[in-house]
């Protein structure tokens, strides 16, 4: 039997999409592995293989300990530059931390990519590319669904939701690098638009653009709410009293917030970025200002048979990250990993 520690302290801090793709990669692999793996969570064993979620300094430590039992796993949910916008440190300290950043990640034995676009730029890092997998994200089509009309309507009620209004949902961390200032300029152009966002200021006063979004937030356009951090549970419920799902930011990954759109069948509204069309392919709609994102909003709020198409693209996006593909990608990873084979020519 194969023992897999899944080791992450990602869900200590609220609101982080990380937390969120963790939750949901233990869920699957623990159903899902078979009687051949014994997973852990974070506990104080030497598995075959080590899983490290986060990159914490203390799992850096741990990692030369596993190895002498098994292989060291990293996931890989951010970059340096991924990271610019999200929070304000002092030059020297970021200029540590981000080296730190790539030291963790060569210090492990293999690495799993949620954006194949990153695979090049980890290779740049010096990182070689043979020891690099793509596996994307995903979310349980079971936890996040559409509902039905019914549904929806007590639902809006609840949040006091007219049946009739136009709902934009933003979601994410209020920060600079997730576009929360176009969002408001959107907001801005679209008076009889309601706009929600569901986050908040996860890293408290270091979240990069603290001052201006903190003003932004306690003083928000009438059109616009900001519901602070939203426990996991219920995000569910705000998805589905949304109409359409705004994504502005400058820089990710591979958002957990478009796949739980995408299951929710909303519509899906992102910046054009470079790396969205390899994994997302024609299940969004694109734009790179608050005014094209106002006019995409415009029309998906009075075209109904463009609205519809969207809507569809978007359960497309559902069905093509479906819980059983990602899961036969982790079992083959695993298996591969475990026998400490090149993983090159399958996983390039």
């Amino acid at each position: 039997m194969i023992s897999i520690n899944m080791i992450s302290s990602a869900v200590k801090v609220k609101g982080q999409g990380v937390g969120s793709a963790y939750i949901e990669q233990v869920r699957l692999v623990n159903e899902g592995l078979g009687s051949g793996y014994k997973v852990y969570e974070n506990k104080p064993v030497l598995a075959d293989i080590m899983h490290y979620h986060t990159i914490d300094l203390k799992h850096f430590f741990i990692a030369p300990f596993a190895r002498i039992k098994g292989v060291n796993v990293g996931y890989v949910h951010f970059l340096p530059e991924t990271i610019e916008g999200s929070i304000d440190l002092p030059s020297s300290v970021k200029k540590i931390f981000y080296k730190y950043i790539i030291a963790f990640y060569k210090s492990m034995d293999y690495l799993v990519a949620v954006n194949p676009y990153f695979i090049k730029r980890l290779s740049e890092y010096g990182i070689d590319s043979k020891r690099i997998a793509y596996i994307p994200n995903f979310v349980s089509g079971n936890f996040f669904r559409r509902m039905i009309d019914g549904e929806k309507k007590v639902l809006r009620k609840k949040y006091g939701i007219g049946e009739r209004d136009f709902v934009v949902l933003g979601v994410g961390q209020v920060q600079t690098r997730k576009g929360v200032v176009d969002f408001i300029n959107a907001a801005e152009q679209l008076k009889d638009v309601k706009f929600l966002w569901a986050g908040g200021f996860s890293f408290g006063r270091i979240t990069s653009g603290y001052k201006t979004l903190k003003g932004v937030v306690d003083s928000p356009p009438p059109n616009v709410k900001f519901m602070g951090i939203v426990e996991r549970e219920h995000m569910n419920e705000i998805y589905n009293i949304a109409d359409v799902l705004l994504l502005p930011s400058y820089s990710e990954l591979f958002p957990m917030a478009i796949l739980e759109a995408f299951a929710c069948g909303i519509p899906v509204l992102l910046r054009d970025l470079d790396i969205y069309p390899d994994v997302f392919f024609d299940y969004y709609i694109k734009g790179n200002t608050s005014s094209d994102f106002a006019a995409a909003i415009e029309r998906l709020k009075n075209d109904r048979e463009y609205y519809g198409f969207c809507k569809a693209q978007a359960y497309k996006g559902h069905e093509y990250y479906c819980e059983e593909n990602i899961l036969s990608m982790w079992r083959e990873f695993y298996g591969k990993v475990s026998k400490k084979i090149n993983l090159a020519e399958d996983f390039l």
